[in-house]
């Protein structure tokens, strides 16, 4: 067969008319067209508007004309990237799927990224609450090398060491900005929302509903705290190392391999020295067991290393409660009331969005559930468990959800995949969008209103010390400071320049002072004297 060179340029836009053809083979463009007509072969075009010349010069860039135009390009942007990549489906033949293209794959990567950005960037402007400080005294003291071997001996903080190191680097390196720390830990949640988007290599989530809960993880204001409080970074720490090993974990399941494995005890083990709860790993590793098709349970027995290392692990810190300063300040015991505790704040964490989830598999015709939702509550209970023994609160606090809200962000992905094909069924489309936006704009205005007030008054006490002290070399007095006195203290000594600092008192000897100040507020209330 030879080659039929035609020129499809003549074609008029209002009809497909063979007559203004031209070919090398004469007639043969003219009977191709013919024959693609009777077979069914459609032809879209998109409209293109001509506006005639004035004075001879183009109207290209006229305002109605670039208006059309871009408008034209959303509705390709919408239709062969947008829907593909985020709704999983797209407008021609090929219907759902699962496998991710590498051009979706650096999109959802950039949308993550962004999405992080946009929720968090009012943060950023911030300054230090209260324990920031202690934070940056723990990394001038356990920091250098040199302070190691103390760091070693001391049985709360060397279970925070990576956090420790991390703000001692942020420290000699850039100083004592707090827009550095506070950008530290946007960049930790930018890579821990990745590795819940990594989460779609595991079976029992798959790639489309992970690429949802990672932009939800992104943008939840649930566990706020966590990325905005720079002393919160432990959790930030834990949940990378943590969830990289279970990561690792099931690779390993997949295809067993010697450095896979290996990968993943060495993670493992930096998450321990990250934060306590790491030891959720264990049980996590065996409910992907669990949950595999194949059903390999004789590979339980590889978890019993992550399980005697654990056990040690509560073993040292058992047999150094005289020391550990969380055994006697009240922060936790383990007569707390555990159950009651967990049971609040699942339901505190479900609220609002992973309700509607639940309630939308309850009225549905998915029944049974589909099995990530039991998977993803037993993920929240499992991770919220280790903070369920504290005492000073009957629900765990909202920098202490930041694991378990990855499970919320499962629950939450899987109800829109829900909702998308309902949605689908019905041809209403756009209310896939709309509930989108709804859930976005939820989380972006509670974020930028209430949340950023609540930090705002809760910096308030530390930054009216420090304006004071920037004025004063006088001893300071105070009738209400909301926080402890160690904490005033190292706010002075790491907020103001020079040797000469002013003391600090509080209390009913201080409170009688004539020029006594009040740095409580309605947000942190304190012990007036």
């Amino acid at each position: 067969m030879k080659d039929i060179d035609c020129d499809f340029r003549l074609i008029r836009r209002s009809a497909f008319d063979p007559t203004a053809l031209r070919s090398t083979g004469g007639t043969i463009c003219v009977e191709l067209v013919r024959n693609l007509e009777l077979s069914g072969t459609r032809i879209i075009e998109l409209p293109v508007r001509h506006y005639p010349r004035q004075y001879g010069r183009s109207q290209f860039f006229r305002i109605r004309s670039l208006a059309v135009t871009l408008f034209q390009l959303f509705q390709v942007l919408m239709r062969l990237v947008l829907a593909p990549a985020i709704l999983g489906f797209s407008s021609g033949a090929a219907g759902p799927r699962e496998a991710f293209s590498r051009r979706s794959l650096v999109f959802i990567l950039l949308c993550v990224t962004f999405l992080s950005f946009l929720a968090y960037s009012r943060s950023l402007t911030l300054p230090f609450i209260s324990d920031d400080y202690v934070q940056l005294q723990l990394s001038r003291d356990f920091g250098p090398s040199s302070g190691w071997r103390a760091l070693a001996h001391d049985a709360l903080y060397r279970c925070r060491a990576t956090s420790i190191i991390l703000t001692y680097w942020i420290d000699q390196g850039l100083g004592t900005n707090p827009l550095y720390y506070r950008l530290a830990s946007l960049l930790l949640h930018i890579v821990n929302s990745l590795l819940v988007f990594a989460l779609g290599s595991w079976r029992v989530v798959g790639w489309r509903v992970s690429a949802l809960a990672a932009c939800f993880f992104a943008v939840s204001q649930r566990h706020s705290e966590a990325v905005i409080w720079f002393a919160a970074v432990p959790e930030l720490l834990v949940f990378l190392f943590s969830l990289l090993s279970f990561l690792f974990w099931v690779s390993w399941l997949e295809n067993p391999r010697g450095t896979v494995y290996g990968a993943a005890v060495l993670t493992y083990l930096l998450a321990l020295i990250s934060k306590e709860s790491a030891v959720a790993v264990v049980p996590l590793c065996a409910l992907a067991v669990l949950c595999h098709p194949g059903r390999p349970f004789k590979r339980l027995l590889a978890i019993a290393p992550f399980a005697l290392v654990a056990v040690g692990y509560f073993g040292m810190i058992f047999l150094a409660r005289d020391s550990h300063l969380h055994f006697h300040d009240g922060t936790f015991s383990l007569q707390a009331p555990f159950l009651e505790v967990l049971a609040r704040s699942m339901g505190g964490l479900l609220w609002v969005w992973g309700l509607v989830a639940l309630v939308l598999f309850s009225t549905t015709l998915l029944r049974p559930w589909p099995p990530l939702v039991p998977i993803s509550l037993v993920w929240m209970i499992v991770t919220l468990l280790p903070y369920s023994f504290l005492t000073y609160m009957p629900r765990v606090p909202s920098r202490h959800t930041y694991w378990a809200s990855a499970g919320l962000a499962l629950i939450v992905a899987s109800g829109f995949v829900a909702f998308r094909q309902r949605a689908a069924i019905s041809n209403r489309r756009w209310l896939i969008l709309a509930m989108a936006a709804i859930i976005l704009v939820h989380q972006f205005v509670y974020l930028w209103t209430v949340l950023h007030r609540r930090y705002t008054f809760r910096a308030e006490p530390t930054e009216q010390l420090l304006k004071v002290a920037r004025e004063t070399a006088r001893p300071i007095y105070a009738n209400c400071f909301p926080y402890s006195t160690v904490i005033a203290q190292y706010a002075i000594q790491i907020g103001i320049d020079g040797s000469s600092k002013p003391g600090f008192e509080v209390g009913p000897d201080a409170a009688k002072h004539a020029d006594a100040r009040d740095f409580c507020n309605s947000i942190v209330e304190g012990t007036r004297y």
